[in-house]
């Protein structure tokens, strides 16, 4: 099975009977892997709910997700006249906006703050990371006991809009850390179903909990990750040839047991295994898995960092054929909690002042979002892909006494950039501290209905859970006017 480099096959071009049996799939390199994730529905709802689409101005999503709470004093919203207890011991610089400034940590950001809609009054009423995050991943509140009900937004467009070019509906890069303790996944497709889950990038670690073993002083911010999905490794006697000779044979001998299966309900499995033989054989999907082959100046203007790579990887994605794609970098073994700067005596973290300076903290960030939207920009994919940079909240505007900032609901920064929105602004103004929105709020639920008004689905209808229950795209939230470019 071949394609072109600038021709992707159709996920319809494989015929149904040139599919792997079960046996073939626990064979062909670990795709239990691709046969857990990979959702059974991978067609998309496009057919069903076409009706209440609309003219979309995204075709792709990059979903920046940092969680843990990225400080926004010490980013997007510096308050260099403030006193020291909350400005810190950094201050301020111009960006290529008149007007706006960005602290000294953003220097890559700004200077492609045209590029940018920063939003310096995203609010809401929760200090909780886990009800925050599942807020902010979902656009829905949650209580306590329902963190894992809602899909995120990723899962509710994966189920709308379904897979393309041969690759999941929503992807996550990795999609692995955990808040905690203890580690939770919240990278859920709720009421839609674990098949809407993400597809997840890498390997597991062998260790998720990022709040045991010993985290170096200053640890290195330098690290080469496998983002390869173990199911897309073939084992040295599977060659591609074999594949297509077993797809042959296959289509000869299972006509019957696919008659036979449809009887037992088992039928329903059968596009996990045409989604694996697609990632499998199709060499731009395979290709969009690997940075090995990407130049090494290219590599340095992302930084060899996790969050360098991750961004990199959701441009390749995107570049063939990826719907929504996560950038998923927050806890880590490595680093600890990287956002979650209280400076408790456990996490050996510096000042934050000092702490933002470091290469796999908000300067890796400033590298790694900059050089994404340049390559995004440079490759004339940044008028079709919507980033939207996310935290679950702001960090104190006070500086606690151990140097640290503390959890903050009430005020943060994000961004908008890419298809369909207003650029070159900041939307939302704090007070002097940076504590409270003088302008209007924005919510979670607002953020989620921008991305999905920019995909051009339409936010009063309703959809399905895996029970046939009818659910709203949300229960509140609106567009974010100011955001979109008309």
């Amino acid at each position: 099975m071949t394609a072109t480099d600038n021709q992707l096959p159709k996920a319809a071009s494989l015929p149904r009977e040139t599919v792997f049996n079960r046996r073939d799939v626990l064979r062909v390199g670990s795709l239990t892997v691709a046969a857990n994730v990979l959702p059974p529905g991978l067609t998309s709802q496009a057919a069903r709910w076409g009706h209440l689409q609309q003219e979309s101005q995204a075709q792709s999503v990059i979903f920046l997700w940092m969680g843990g709470g990225v400080t926004h004093l010490d980013s997007f919203d510096p308050k260099p006249d403030a006193p020291q207890e909350i400005r810190g011991e950094l201050t301020d610089i111009a960006t290529n906006v008149p007007g706006i400034r960005f602290c000294e940590t953003l220097p890559h950001l700004a200077a492609i703050a045209d590029e940018l809609a920063v939003i310096r009054t995203f609010s809401h009423d929760s200090n909780d990371h886990f009800l925050s995050q599942a807020y902010t991943l979902s656009g829905r509140k949650v209580t306590t006991d329902a963190l894992f009900d809602e899909p995120n937004i990723g899962s509710t467009v994966s189920y709308l809009l379904g897979p393309r070019n041969g690759l999941p509906g929503y992807i996550a890069v990795p999609g692995f850390t955990r808040p905690g303790p203890p580690p939770t996944n919240l990278f859920v497709g709720g009421w839609l179903g674990k098949q809407h889950a993400p597809f997840c990038a890498g390997r597991m670690p062998a260790n998720l909990d990022f709040t045991t073993g010993n985290v170096a002083d200053n640890p290195s911010p330098f690290a080469e990750e496998v983002l390869r999905p173990a199911g897309l490794a073939l084992p040295a006697e599977m060659t591609l040839g074999r594949i297509d000779r077993r797809v042959g044979l296959r289509a000869s001998l299972d006509q019957a047991a696919r008659h036979a299966e449809a009887q037992s309900g088992i039928a329903v499995r059968e596009e996990h295994y045409q989604s694996a033989l697609q990632l499998l054989t199709t060499p731009q999907v395979r290709h969009a898995f690997d940075l090995a082959k990407e130049p090494d100046r290219l590599r340095d203007q992302y930084g060899r960092t996790k969050i360098g790579g991750r961004c990199l990887m959701a441009r390749k994605l995107v570049e063939a054929g990826a719907r929504f794609v996560m950038v998923d970098y927050g806890y880590d073994h490595d680093y600890g909690n990287v956002w979650d700067n209280h400076n408790a005596e456990s996490q050996n973290h510096p000042h934050i002042s000092k702490m933002v300076k470091r290469g796999y903290h908000v300067a890796g960030l400033d590298k790694a979002f900059s050089a994404l939207l340049n390559d995004l920009k440079q490759r004339q994919l940044l008028e079709s892909t919507l980033v939207v940079f996310l935290t679950e909240f702001g960090r104190t505007p006070t500086i606690n006494p151990r140097g640290g900032r503390d959890h903050w609901g009430a005020c943060g920064s994000i961004f908008f950039s890419g298809a369909g929105t207003q650029v070159g602004q900041v939307v939302g103004t704090s007070d002097k501290h940076g504590a409270y929105p003088v302008t209007r709020g924005y919510s979670p639920a607002d953020v989620a209905a921008t991305i999905y008004h920019l995909l051009g689905l339409k936010l009063q209808q309703q959809i399905k859970d895996h029970q046939g229950r009818l659910h709203p795209l949300l229960d509140d939230g609106e567009p974010i006017a100011e955001i979109l470019s008309s």
